[in-house]
């Protein structure tokens, strides 16, 4: 199945830099969405497969996949919303809409995998020590001023208009980057801390899913500043960026399968 991904997430790579990047073909820019939608929903799909192999919601492991799953599933199904909005209602960009309903679900299922994560891999007991405070602390505080500084001042011009559609649009501005930059904070801790996890097999998609974050993280910040700035348009490179981290996400869970071990007789792997 990694490999399948790859080849779509290559396919949409080629589709995007040949077709869709250019504004002058807004049927290609579309089309991109249409993919946006599917990457997530093949990694979807086979996280909640992998989470049952691991033990589903009777082993911390089967419920870290499961819930990173969920959340990918949410994406998905915000991208469903925002296909219908462009391709039936022809909003060109809706933003905000109620996609973002489906969207914003994504973050709290992501932080409560991530936290499971953090069980199956006995992480709790390396939070102690102070280098893990100090990532936990340091990086959120980076993005959010980051975040802040790209889409105040630099984007608003220092103005903040306080009419409702501005007023959820600013919220969601801020939410999503800010929320990104928090999730990839706990799982570069994670990573960091928990080197040994089941002899180090599975240090690669925990990699995997910490650069999903950090490239949904950058996917965030770029589409609020350009739809701000009104140079946003489908299949514009913030599109490709979440393509990327749609396709990592999806990566990490297909690579987070059992692979035939007996769960049972993983001491890191915790039940609760």
């Amino acid at each position: 199945m990694a490999k399948l991904l790859t080849l779509i997430y290559a396919g949409t790579a080629l589709f995007w830099f040949f077709l869709a990047s250019n504004p002058e073909n807004t049927s290609a820019g579309l089309q991109m969405q249409l993919l946006l939608f599917v990457i997530p929903l093949i990694g979807a799909i086979v996280g909640f497969c992998n989470a049952k192999r691991w033990g589903g919601l009777k082993s911390s492991l089967g419920k870290a996949v499961g819930f990173v799953s969920a959340g990918t599933l949410f994406w998905a199904i915000g991208m469903l919303i925002w296909c219908y909005y462009i391709f039936i209602a022809k909003v060109e960009i809706p933003y905000p809409s109620f996609a973002d309903a489906a969207f914003i679900l994504s973050w709290p299922l992501w932080t409560i995998g991530v936290l499971h994560l953090s069980k199956a891999t006995g992480v709790k007991f390396a939070l102690r020590e102070m280098s893990g405070k100090v990532l936990l602390v340091v990086v959120p505080l980076v993005a959010i001023a980051l975040a802040y500084y790209l889409l105040i001042p630099v984007a608003r011009g220092g103005v903040i208009e306080f009419d409702p559609t501005q007023t959820w649009k600013l919220f969601f501005d801020l939410f999503y980057p800010i929320g990104s930059a928090v999730i990839f904070t706990l799982t570069l801790t994670f990573f960091t801390l928990s080197g040994g996890f089941l002899g180090g097999k599975y240090r690669m998609p925990i990699l995997i899913l910490m650069l999903a974050f950090l490239v949904n993280f950058f996917a965030d910040i770029t589409f609020s500043y350009t739809t701000t700035n009104e140079t946003y348009f489908n299949g514009y490179y913030p599109d490709m960026l979440f393509a990327t981290g749609m396709f990592l996400f999806s990566l990490s869970l297909a690579l987070m399968s059992p692979r035939g071990e007996a769960i049972e007789k993983s001491p890191t792997v915790t039940t609760t």
